[in-house]
């Protein structure tokens, strides 16, 4: 435990919900609340329950879901838990996310083994005992606080059984030992020019059936809250004045704790607790924003994310914020074109890419959009534009250095040809790697050497990172010799040597052309930047400037 962080006597539990309509910032709201906290001190921790039947995100489209983030230990989770390890600065599990398909799999596995002794298995009280179980969880692990975000809005049917059971642990606990927030929506009618509260009032009452009294909400509105609106939603809501909390829109994301903490969130949520260290440290956080806003408007590069899931930009999301990072700290603003490659072929890429500064091909599944990824790796080589290939990206581009600087025949990846001439990409020997929940895939933190001398060892300035991983093909060890001879450098192997992890071109042949096997987005944080993200957007900005 950090020196500045103070265990208090219990675990104390946060729930998050949210009523109106869904995509309010349940999820920043929490994230944000994680930070305030931990800036006074206390050990954190953010928790989603998400009210879906599949296990995971991991086999969903990201058109559904936006993209799967990975933690350290291999789970696949929701978008949010990106949220809240950017925010609160720590790396969370697989029991930070939870779904009603995870629980009702362990339920239906333990009654198949007996050990519920032939009683009746319902949702009260074995359903709802097995969540408590995942909150609880964070008690053994010398928690303060645990924030427990609620998915999707209250009156939907699949999560009934969440909020059943984030109710029976407000009567277990103390009731100085658990907040309940609802985070609800103000819309604004143009035509009376005014905000309307019944929307919040109905919300309240809602969950107030369910056996659920909110002590704090969360109001979203996009103009400022009338004080005597605040206390019209307190009498017909039932709660405080002071615990209605103005949820306004804020010209960057990361200014969202400092708008909380000034309208009173983490106080509230302090005096609710009982806890007495309510002093916050958020100057750090405060000048991190002061620098942002320093940043001029004409200081601002152009860089693509060119992938296969665009028409949802959500997908991207880790990879679009790693950019925002690598901005705060070169002092650019970095512009971000989402570019479908299905789009883009040999002979448009130029129309499509020329006025870029800076190109990323992300990581993704199955064959869509492949040609249109290849020719935009072939155009960001042969032009000099800054490239960073991610997992899929990587991939593609040493097929693409095999096709086009090799003129090797027939080249491609074993996921898309498994009867290809030259499988420069293949599947991994599951025997040489640690296996871990997801079957064939590589999911999770894995350790990667970095060689001595290269960029990559350059901008990382260790021997030995940890990087996320989500796949299931590998570079193929038969063509290593090769690749490197001509010009496509292995810049980083798993302990072993066994798994190429970076491939690079040397900063004397382009001035950025690296790709990672992992999705380094996953480890960016807004005050320290991921070094390949922050290198593209430096390397970038010199090339808008040679323009």
């Amino acid at each position: 435990m950090e020196k500045n962080q103070k265990k208090i006597k219990d675990t104390k539990f946060v729930f998050v919900t949210g009523g109106v309509v869904s995509g309010l910032g349940k999820g920043i709201t929490a994230a944000s609340l994680g930070r305030l906290l931990k800036n006074r001190g206390y050990k954190v921790t953010n928790q989603k329950l998400d009210p879906y039947i599949n296990v995971d995100p991991g086999t969903m489209s990201p058109y559904e879901h936006g993209e799967v983030f990975v933690t350290e230990d291999g789970a696949e989770t929701d978008l949010d838990l990106g949220h809240y390890e950017r925010f609160i600065d720590e790396n969370l599990t697989g029991n930070s996310s939870i779904t009603s398909g995870k629980i009702y799999s362990e339920v239906i596995e333990r009654e198949r083994r007996g050990d519920y002794l032939g009683k009746t298995v319902q949702v009260i009280p074995h359903i709802t005992n097995a969540i408590k179980e995942k909150i609880y969880k964070f008690e053994e692990d010398d928690i303060d606080i645990v924030i427990t975000e609620v998915g999707g809005t209250v009156g939907d049917i699949e999560g009934q059984a969440m909020i059943e059971a984030i109710r029976q642990i407000g009567i277990e606990q103390p009731e100085s030992s658990v907040v309940f927030i609802h985070v609800t929506l103000l819309p604004y009618i143009s035509g009376s020019n005014e905000l309307k509260s019944k929307p919040t009032q109905h919300s309240v009452k809602e969950i107030q059936a369910l056996g659920i009294s909110p002590d704090i909400l969360v109001c979203r509105a996009d103009t400022r809250i009338p004080d005597s609106m605040k206390q019209k939603i307190a009498l017909f809501c039932n709660v405080r004045k002071e615990n209605v909390i103005e949820n306004s829109t804020v010209s960057n994301l990361y200014e969202v704790p400092l708008m909380l903490e000034k309208e009173g969130l983490a106080n509230a949520v302090c005096r609710k607790l009982n806890l007495t260290n309510q002093a916050p440290d958020n100057d750090e956080w405060e000048k991190m924003i002061k620098r942002i806003k320093r940043i001029k408007k004409e200081n601002n590069v152009k860089i693509a994310i060119v992938g296969k899931y665009t028409k949802l930009e959500d997908s991207y999301l880790s990879v679009a914020e790693s950019l925002h990072h690598a901005g705060f700290a070169n002092n650019l603003n970095v512009e971000i074109e989402f570019i479908d490659s299905e789009t883009i072929n040999n002979g448009n890429v130029k129309e499509k890419l020329g006025h870029l500064d800076g190109i990323i091909v992300p990581g993704g599944f199955g064959e869509r959009g492949i040609e249109g990824m290849i020719s935009t790796i072939k155009y960001a080589r042969e032009n000099k534009i800054p490239f960073l290939g991610i997992c899929l990206g990587m991939q593609m581009a040493v097929v693409e250095f095999a096709r086009n600087v090799l003129k090797l025949n027939d080249v491609n990846s074993e996921e898309f040809d498994a009867n290809c001439e030259n499988p420069v990409i293949h599947i991994m020997d599951s025997q040489k790697i640690i296996k871990k929940k997801g079957g064939t895939m590589r999911l999770g933190a894995y350790p990667c050497i970095l060689k001595s001398g290269s960029y990559a060892s350059k901008l990382y300035g260790e021997k030995e990172i940890m990087e996320r991983h989500r796949h299931r093909f590998e570079y193929n060890n038969k063509y290593r010799e090769l690749m490197e001879q001509n010009g496509l450098t292995i810049a980083g192997t798993s302990p072993d040597g066994e798994l190429v992890e970076i491939v690079e071109i040397s900063e004397s042949q382009h001035p950025f052309f690296i790709a990672g096997q992992f999705h380094p987005e996953f480890k960016s944080r807004p005050d320290r930047p991921q070094p390949l993200f922050k290198e593209l957007v430096r390397k970038a900005k010199i090339v808008n400037s040679n323009k």
